[in-house]
């Protein structure tokens, strides 16, 4: 009998270190019912039945229900591209556009292409020449520019 309760005392012990070592590392967003530090006194206080009731209640579900969220870049999410409207970028299929059910048309490709050149080029020629400014002087008002008997430091 002794050996029983000795054998019975150590798997307790075990089974508290076990779930007070998985209480403090578990991701913080997955416990559930009481805060951690709660948990924690919860299985240190309460023998058996605070470890079994954090396997049962605090532990929180697996990963397969949870969804693991991570970041992809815009280019790499085939959704992303998909949702694009005349994006010109194709996935998938080469015979159709993104988000539309037309066939892929080079010519309608090629005119896009042209305008956005030709708006490139028409906002290089509103730019100045180096060396030229944009900006007009103006005349100096009272209370604004330099002032005779000002010292600026």
């Amino acid at each position: 009998m002794p050996k029983l309760l000795i054998g019975l005392g150590l798997a307790l012990v075990i089974l508290t270190v076990y779930t007070l070592v998985d209480c403090a590392v578990f991701d913080r967003k997955r416990i559930r019912g009481l805060p951690r530090w709660v948990w924690i006194f919860v299985i240190v206080l309460v023998p058996l039945i605070g470890p079994l009731l954090w396997l049962l209640v605090g532990h929180g579900r697996s990963s397969p229900t949870t969804r693991s969220f991570r970041a992809v870049a815009p280019d790499d999410d085939l959704d992303f591209l998909r949702g694009l409207n005349g994006g010109g970028v194709n996935v998938g299929n080469a015979n159709s556009d993104i988000g539309q059910n037309r066939p892929f048309n080079e010519k309608d490709q090629q005119e896009r292409i042209r305008r956005m050149e030709q708006d490139l080029a028409d906002l290089d020629k509103n730019d100045p020449a180096p060396g030229e400014t944009t900006k007009k002087k103006k005349k100096n008002e009272p209370g604004e520019g330099e002032q005779p008997g000002r010292r600026d430091a």
